[in-house]
Formats: structure tokens, sequence, C-alpha cells
């Protein structure tokens, strides 16, 4: 990590503390809380700025001292001056920081093995979770089925035997790069994981993926995962939960939670056992 995406520091209390964000638990978090400090800094001394300016501007140009208006009105730059700097400091901003940090995060998209991939399925009011199993492919999904499925998985389809679908919680492993496509089943949502410093909505009949790559486990219990967009009456209850855990357990999760070969048909199993000949 760059030195300049260093999170910023005043004194000995950080401005994201002030924010009250939380915990960084991902890998580009600290640039996301750098942009943040240096914004809310920046805005701190707009604001001072200006409200200096107010109270002089008031001071100065009161009726009590310009009894008749001036109608040239003022002829100093230094207004001027001080728009072109802050616009100046708005673009470094934008094309120095913000440009480059929105390309990573669009181009710069993991791949290989060690990448998991998750879909979040949105709904008033919670979250499902869905793995592809050890196969690593997603069952066919379809809108049709959402009648029928909670992430509208096609049972019939061999690659969804496999398949991982859990509500309420999202469980990934630590140090790996997670892609999670994002949709929704009736109105819009937003994934929101605060801890993740990331955000995505969720649309009906879409699916556009974000990625993140934690760096901590949620020793302390799972991290809270809100949704972003008023999306009706239970908007304020909806939310899910993100456990990051070590490498060993999740290889146990997936283990545990992979559906089984279905067992032999007891009543097949019956009826050859009657047809065999009696002892007698």
């Amino acid at each position: 990590m760059s030195r300049e995406f260093e999170p910023l520091l005043l004194g000995p209390v950080r401005i994201i503390d002030w924010l009250q964000i939380g915990v960084n638990a991902s890998e580009h978090g600290a640039q996301v809380d750098a942009m943040n400090e240096f914004i809310h800094l920046f805005m701190a001394v707009l604001f001072v700025g200006w409200s200096a300016f107010i109270v002089i501007a008031l001071f100065r140009f009161h009726r009590s001292r310009n009894p008749k208006a001036d109608y040239l009105g003022v002829k100093s730059h230094a207004s001027s001056h001080l728009e072109v700097g802050v616009v100046i400091v708005e673009a470094v901003l934008l094309l120095g920081f913000a440009f480059p940090f929105w390309k990573q995060r669009v181009k710069d998209w993991p791949t290989g093995p060690d990448v998991v991939h998750v879909r979040a399925v949105g709904y008033q009011f919670g979250w499902f979770f869905h793995y592809p199993g050890p196969d690593g492919q997603f069952g066919r999904v379809d809108p049709d089925f959402y009648a029928t499925h909670p992430v509208a998985l096609d049972l019939q389809d061999p690659g969804s035997k496999d398949d991982i679908v859990v509500p309420g919680t999202l469980t990934i492993p630590v140090d790996r790069p997670c892609v999670i496509d994002v949709t929704s089943k009736d109105v819009i949502h937003n994934l929101a994981i605060v801890p993740m410093r990331i955000a995505q909505d969720a649309f009906p009949g879409q699916e556009v993926p974000m990625w993140f790559t934690p760096t901590k486990k949620s020793v302390d219990g799972p991290w809270e995962i809100i949704c972003g967009q008023l999306c009706g009456a239970g908007h304020s209850q909806m939310k899910a939960f993100i456990e990051v855990i070590s490498e060993e357990d999740w290889a146990k999760w997936l283990e545990e939670r992979t559906p089984k070969p279905a067992a032999p048909d007891a009543e097949v199993t019956v009826a050859k056992t009657a047809a065999l000949p009696s002892p007698e």
C-alpha cells in the first residue's frame, strides 16, 4: 500500500474514528478511509473559510458603514483566486485520486483458483447467499424460478446439485479475493458491507459484480451487512451478517454445507427385499 493512501492523522485520533465507520477489514479499505478523511478535512477548511468570509462581509458591508450603495461592487479579486484554488484542489482529488482508484476497482478484477465467488440475492427484507459448491460452477438460475426457489436456482440442472444457499450470513475465508454478484428478487436494494468499505445496488433482473479481499477475521463475532437503499416498510430491519474465517474453517464450512448425494430410494429397497424368496 503506497503511503499516499495511508489514513490521515489528526493528533492521536483519526478522523475516521470520529465518523464511527468502524473497523476496516479489507485490503482496499485504507484507500477509502484516506479519501474520506482528506475530503472531510477539506470540507472543514471550506466551512471555516466561507463562515469567516460571511462574517467579514456582514461587518464590512453593513449599512451603518455603507449608507449609500456602491454600484461598482467589490474591486478585489481575492475571492476569485480562492475559488480557483478550490477548483484546483477538487480537480486533484478527482483526477489524481478518485479516477485512478475507480479504475483499479473496475479494471483489476481478481482471477484464478483462489477467488471466492458468491451470489447475493436481496429480497424484502433480507439476503440469501448462493455458493457454487465443490465443482466451482453455479447451477442455472432464471428469474422465473423465484416462485419455487429463493435464489431462482433450477433444481433440475445437474450443476445445481452441489450448490450451497445460506440465508442471512455471508461466510468467506480471510486473505482471499471475493467476487459477489449482487441481484434482487423484487425491488432495488443495496448490499452495504461497511467493514469491507464496499457497497453495490441490487437490481431485479441484473447481476452486478463487486469485489474485495478481506484481511481480518471476525474473531469477536460476525459484522453486520445493511441495506443501503430505502426498499419498503421493513427496510430498517433488513440486515445480514458477514463472517470472515480461516482457510481451515472455510474448508470445514464448505464440507458441512455441501449437499450430500441422495440416499437410495427407501421404497425401492423395500420392494426388492419383499421379492426375495422366503427362507421357509
